[in-house]
């Protein structure tokens, strides 16, 4: 591996310059990213690579699961449990169904548990992908929230679904009674263990005496542990790091201080962001080992197979989607749902289309076995593997790449909020600034005249609520504020370099709450 090491540099590099270029044209990077992948693979002399399924399941995948646990809102999670779970668990099992019977019916060789398996495979939509689509494009809050919500279980249900096939494929039977014990042992022994675990690192950060740097190697430590132990228990892995990764974030506040908070989030965010790079650009990469295994089969016939399941899976996505639609129109009266008003056509035709498949398909894939416990061939695994990199390249490219069009030309209804984000924003640091007011007044009274900080603390908060400029010519003000912030910045570098005895943590301790500030001002605008 080190021999190859330069190489590897490079790509890291190459996956920097093509985000961003993806992010000034406006494309969803993992488009762009398979797309090189591709090329590079075609290209004389460039060191083969091989995925390792098990390097996908245990490196990649838990730290990215839980990174998207902290960043969900739990309570957008709860208040769009039911569609969250129809999607994550009931629609991957008919997309997975759909998938089966065409398989059995039309692919020769194709036995029913072979189908399930490929439509186990398939059936999870990729999260980073919509994602990265989705902060190009303006969309409803609710409709952001069912997408990440569903993101985050379809994993789970469609690995489960996964398992399940395999064995069935393998062994030739199926035990309904022992499977059924075994999905609920998966479900609910991937919550007990990931809750358990979380509660444990809970107890570590809060009890032992931590700082910064040693809270996110915990942060690190903690997704790994919860995969493992559920795996070498027989439960979901990923609904342990899930279940871990969305208390630890709700109880974020009680464990870990602010420092603590602003560097994880940094940390993890960046860490990612490498790690979903470094993922798609793979995908494209083993596309010459992925054609190398079909043999003698005609590649333009696997082709075919690959667009038809494609097909299939964007029309059950998208009659799942008015299927959801019309189920809670008639089911309001019966019970309570987040919104008995019908969310317009446009919302189930966008969560249709946003079916893009990526990494958790092609390490399923991946990781079917070469062999039977009798040595004999696995059947049908390169045709298996060959139509999931079909499906993940054209729902990529397909979907990817049409998405934006769509979300302009069919916009969604945004029931939720008839106010501007900055409105509320505003009114939000009015009230804080109230809350202060009224705390340093009733608290602190005594100590005002005696504390001239504390005073002058006071006075920004009043003249905070006081002042109207701000808001009205907020672009102007900002750009102001930040030029004053740039010629701190000069003096601070320029003191630094004419001072040859000052402290320079001193001088980047200053550095950094000005970028803090800067940050702050950014985030109100």
């Amino acid at each position: 591996m080190l021999k190859d090491f330069e190489f590897y540099l490079f790509l890291v590099f190459l996956i920097t310059m093509l985000i961003m270029l993806a992010n000034k044209i406006k494309v969803a990077y993992p488009v762009l990213l398979v797309l090189a992948g591709l090329v590079i693979s075609f290209i004389p002399g460039v060191p083969p690579i091989k995925i390792e399924p098990e390097l996908l399941f245990i490196i990649f995948l838990p730290p990215l699961l839980y990174e998207a646990a902290w960043s969900t809102s739990w309570k957008e999670l709860w208040r769009w449990r039911r569609i969250i779970f129809s999607f994550a668990f009931v629609v991957v099992f008919f997309t997975a169904l759909s998938v089966a019977v065409f398989a059995n019916y039309f692919i020769p060789g194709f036995s029913l548990a072979l189908g399930f398996l490929l439509g186990g495979i398939v059936s999870p939509p990729d999260a980073v992908s919509a994602g990265a689509i989705l902060k190009f494009v303006k969309v409803p809050k609710r409709l952001a929230s069912i997408l990440e919500g569903e993101s985050l279980l379809n994993d789970a249900s469609s690995l489960i679904i996964f398992r399940f096939a395999m064995i069935a494929a393998a062994t030739g039977q199926f035990v309904w009674h022992e499977a059924a014990g075994s999905f609920v042992w998966m479900c609910f022994g991937g919550l007990g263990i990931g809750l358990s675990i979380a509660y444990v690192f809970l107890k570590i950060h809060k009890i032992l005496p931590t700082d910064a740097n040693i809270d996110i190697l915990l942060t690190f430590i903690a997704p790994f542990s919860m995969y493992l132990a559920a795996e070498q228990l027989h439960a979901s892995g990923v609904l342990a790091v899930v279940t871990g990764g969305l208390f630890l974030s709700y109880r974020s506040h009680d464990f870990l201080s602010s420092a603590s908070r602003i560097r994880t989030v940094t940390v993890w965010e960046s860490f990612c962001f490498l790690l979903n790079g470094i993922v798609f650009m793979l995908i494209g990469l083993d596309l010459p080992e992925i054609v190398s295994g079909l043999g003698d089969t005609d590649i333009y016939t696997a082709i075919g197979y690959g667009i038809v399941v494609t097909v299939v899976l964007i029309i059950v996505r998208i009659l799942a989607g008015y299927g959801a639609l019309i189920t809670t129109l008639v089911m309001r009266n019966f019970i309570t749902v987040a919104d008995p008003q019908s969310p317009g056509w446009q919302t189930p035709l966008i969560i249709g289309w946003t079916g893009m498949r990526g990494v958790v398909s092609l390490a399923a894939a991946l990781s079917i076995p070469l062999t039977l416990d009798d040595g004999s061939p696995f059947p049908q695994r390169n045709m298996i593997l060959f139509i999931t990199f079909i499906v993940i390249l054209l729902t990529l490219l397909l979907q990817g790449l049409t998405l934006p069009f769509l979300l302009k030309r069919f916009p969604p209804v945004d029931r939720d909020f008839t106010r501007s984000a900055k409105e509320i924003d505003y009114e939000i640091l009015n009230n804080l600034a109230k809350v202060a007011i009224d705390k340093i007044r009733s608290d602190y009274a005594d100590k005002i005249e005696s504390f001239p900080a504390l005073k002058d603390q006071l006075q920004k908060y009043e003249n905070q609520l006081s002042s109207s400029e701000i808001i009205l010519n907020y672009e102007e003000y900002r750009r102001i504020y930040i030029d004053i912030l740039d010629a701190q910045r000069s003096w601070l570098i320029n003191k630094n370099r004419e001072e040859l005895l000052l402290d320079e943590n001193i001088i980047r301790k200053h550095l950094r709450l000005l970028d803090l500030q800067e940050e702050r001002l950014n985030m109100k605008g």
